[in-house]
């Protein structure tokens, strides 16, 4: 593959399609970008750093927030928090949390 091709590659995928303000729910911020099953400690509040560790398998750092272990804190809004299991929690479109089962 040639270098022009892996990075008009590289571009394309992280470029957001033309239809994304579509896609976005009433009043979003389409600046904002939220990871879906993982939220970092910078990505807390500061009162919701407590608790940190890192991930056994994979080193990625989060919080716990007294959820206990093998638990993540996750923050979607100020009305919507709280835990959820490793990497299971999300933001759904409506800023409310929700957890895989």
């Amino acid at each position: 593959m040639t270098r022009s091709l892996a990075a008009a590659l590289l571009l394309w995928c992280f470029m957001p399609p033309a239809s994304a303000g579509l896609m976005s729910p009433p009043g979003a911020i389409a600046d904002i970008i939220m990871r879906i099953d993982w939220q970092y400690p910078q990505q807390l509040p500061p009162r919701f750093r407590n608790h940190c560790r890192y991930e056994y398998f994979t080193a990625r750092p989060y919080c716990s927030d007294h959820c206990g272990s093998d638990y993540q804190f996750y923050y979607c809004s100020e009305a919507s928090f709280g835990c959820c299991h490793l990497g299971r929690g999300y933001c759904d479109w409506n800023g409310l949390l929700r957890c895989h089962p």
